[in-house]
């Protein structure tokens, strides 16, 4: 079992008038080796999930073991040390460097692994390569369009070789045509035997997965194929 989570709350301002349940003790696992959407409307606590499971955010309450690690119990270095090894991260908004040009913004994560730059170039060309995207290695994100910027963005998170990969509305910013050529890539990656856990509201993308869970209110109400989830 590569992701583990029980009885996972995140609740904020707990006890007040105010309080809200973002995620309302769920129950999940994920196999190795997975492409799961995790679909849910605006609110639906999906974010705040993909947050915890990502080790960016902590559960109020719950279990969450990571590859057999119990990720809870873990200092900030230590998550930070997870994310970096474990997870490769895409999201909506790209989050890349504006002064950094396509290739320096692969490398990064890289730099925080410790490898050398000789080897750096290599993987982040390598990665490059791998989105179509090698061409505008020594292009600035300015200079790009977003389609582009996201592949960018794919391949920085692919460069250390993760073996999951989180996208959050990865499409989100693009045109339809674009968004399919992002989706390929992300089902290309789990050909190769990548998990991948992807973020949306879209029921047309999460579609596309081989599993679907369907969060509401931060519970859990549907997990399984497309026809089992009614999609």
């Amino acid at each position: 079992m590569l992701i583990d989570i029980k009885d996972l709350y995140k609740i904020y301002h707990e006890g007040q008038e105010s309080e809200v349940r973002a995620l309302d003790g769920v129950t999940l696992q994920i196999d190795r080796g997975e492409f799961v959407a995790i679909i849910g409307q605006s609110g639906s606590g999906k974010s705040t999930l993909m947050n915890i499971l990502g080790c960016l955010d902590i559960p109020t309450y719950g279990d969450y073991h990571l590859d057999g690690t119990d990720v809870t119990e873990l200092t900030d270095k230590q998550l930070a040390h997870i994310r970096n090894k474990q997870i490769g991260f895409i999201f909506q908004g790209y989050n890349l460097i504006p002064a950094l040009n396509a290739r320096e913004n692969v490398e990064l994560p890289l730099i925080y692994q410790g490898v050398g730059m000789g080897q750096r170039h290599d993987r982040a060309l390598e990665a490059l390569e791998r989105v179509d995207m090698a061409d505008r290695a020594g292009h600035i994100p300015s200079e790009m369009s977003g389609g582009q910027q996201q592949r960018v963005a794919i391949a920085r998170a692919i460069a250390a070789r993760p073996p999951i990969i989180m996208a959050d509305e990865p499409t989100g910013a693009l045109d339809s045509k674009t968004g399919r050529q992002v989706l390929e890539i992300l089902h290309s990656l789990h050909a190769d035997g990548t998990t991948i856990i992807l973020i949306t509201h879209d029921n047309g993308i999460a579609a596309t997965a081989e599993r679907i869970v369907r969060l509401s209110d931060g519970k859990i109400v549907a997990d399984g194929t497309r026809e089992e989830v009614g999609l």
